[in-house]
């Protein structure tokens, strides 16, 4: 599962949480901009086939003390969530 990352505040009614700056440093993405992880929409692939990622390694990830707790949430939404498969 790939979750969308973005600059732009989402709206209230979506799930979604803002990245600390300490966290967007783990994952290799600018400190000095407020983002956001959207967690109700994300798009299903392989990642050791995926046509949408670069073959390039990761620029950085979360650390567990983070995205876990995400997750458990993401868990107990998944049936409001909407996933897109990517895989071909």
């Amino acid at each position: 599962m790939l979750f969308p990352i973005t600059s732009q505040p989402p709206y209230s009614d979506r799930f979604a949480v803002e990245i600390p700056e300490m966290e967007k440093r783990r994952a290799g993405l600018d400190a000095s901009r407020r983002l956001w992880i959207i967690l109700d929409e994300y798009n299903q692939d392989v990642i050791g086939q995926s046509f949408y990622l670069e073959p390039e390694p990761p620029l950085g990830h979360f650390s567990k003390a983070f995205f876990l707790p995400l997750m458990k949430e993401f868990i107990a939404r998944r049936a409001s969530t909407r996933g897109v498969n990517r895989q071909r």
